[in-house]
């Protein structure tokens, strides 16, 4: 009897087989394959589609922004006109009110040395007579040296002419010796404050008196006519030899 040995069969063992991965029963040996990678420099459909949306969506917001940008340039550009309009007015405002406080000044300077300008008439005529002596001389003075620092100018001299604008006639008369209306006499004196005039000079007027203009103007027409004339009948005697 032949013994045989375990594991060992009458047949030749078979060659051993590289084992194939298990394969699920739905798919295909293609499914099973790996998938080729794709060539170099292709660029797949879909990331070209994405980059284009996404050119597209930078283009849009660029449009957006620049209208944005434009539209604040144009309201900085009003905002701006109105700020400069703002200014001018507030320029023209101060300039108004400091021209309104100015002349509102000088009428309260006006109307205090106006109610003063009896006294100073008064200290005019204390003068004038040999009064002003003592302390009420220099308390007048005092109140003239303060009336002068707020302005205050007197005008009006005799012999000058009369210019209406400034003077005020309160006597009238002729005279030979006026070549036109002049003051021969200020009765009281005027007043003024810069240019303007709070009280004309009361003053006695004198005009030519009728009839002198002509007069003169004939004598001197005549001495003018003598002179040549002498002139002449001079030359002639100087000028002619001795006869006989």
């Amino acid at each position: 009897m032949t013994e045989e040995t375990p594991g060992f069969g009458s047949e030749e063992p078979q060659s051993a087989q590289p084992q194939q991965p298990d394969v699920p029963s739905g798919a295909t040996s293609d499914d099973a394959e790996p998938k080729a990678a794709p060539e170099e420099g292709a660029a797949p459909a879909g990331d070209t589609a994405a980059a284009d949306k996404a050119d597209d969506r930078s283009a849009a917001q660029v449009t957006a922004l620049t209208a944005q940008l434009d539209q604040v340039r144009t309201a900085l550009g009003e905002r701006t006109t109105d700020l400069q309009r703002l200014q001018a007015e507030f320029a023209n405002y101060r300039r108004r009110v400091e021209r309104d406080r100015i002349a509102v000044k000088e009428i309260a300077v006006a109307n205090l040395l106006t109610e003063l300008l009896p006294v100073l008439d008064d200290i005019g005529r204390a003068r004038e007579h040999g009064e002003l002596v003592g302390g009420f001389k220099s308390v007048a003075e005092s109140l003239e040296v303060v009336a002068a620092k707020m302005g205050l100018q007197q005008f009006g001299k005799e012999g000058e002419p009369f210019d209406p604008t400034i003077h005020e006639a309160l006597m009238h008369s002729y005279a030979p010796d006026v070549t036109e209306t002049t003051c021969v006499a200020i009765l009281q004196p005027g007043y003024r404050i810069g240019e303007r005039t709070i009280r004309p000079a009361r003053v006695a007027v004198a005009e030519p008196q009728p009839g002198a203009q002509t007069v003169k103007a004939e004598e001197s027409s005549s001495a003018a006519s003598s002179e040549a004339d002498g002139g002449d009948g001079g030359g002639k005697e100087s000028g002619g030899p001795d006869e006989g």
